[in-house]
């Protein structure tokens, strides 16, 4: 019921910042969490953090926690990940995704399985 197109990604140095941003079509995006993954070469995709439907509560993997930002404008049908202070090890390609309403949310918003819906990916490299 949603298709979802990352962009943003690009070259930048270590220490800088990038802005990707994640577009949802249809009328339903206020009520999915979204959430950003990446991957990253020869690597299993892991999650970056997560945005409720609702509330707006995020969390983050700890790898990124006080350096990314997520969040949404759902007026705009589009959901932000802020990330600053990039090292080189945040090189990847980052995807958002949209998750349902789910009671067990908050045990499940690390996993692949809890988003339905998934973009085709932006790519982001930093330098040293």
């Amino acid at each position: 019921q949603v298709q979802l197109v990352e962009s943003g990604g690009g070259l930048v140095q270590a220490g800088g910042s990038l802005r990707l941003s994640c577009a949802a079509s249809g009328r339903t995006f206020s009520t999915y969490a979204m959430g950003w993954f990446r991957q990253a070469p020869g690597k299993e995709r892991e999650f970056v953090g997560t945005i409720t439907w609702n509330s707006g509560n995020t969390f983050y993997a700890d790898s990124v926690k006080g350096r990314f930002t997520i969040s949404r404008d759902n007026n705009k049908n589009t959901v932000y990940l802020q990330m600053s202070s990039l090292k080189t090890e945040d090189t990847a390609v980052y995807y958002c995704a949209a998750g349902g309403r789910d009671p067990l949310f908050v045990l499940r918003y690390k996993a692949i399985s809890t988003y339905a819906y998934w973009g085709q990916g932006t790519q982001a490299t930093v330098s040293s």
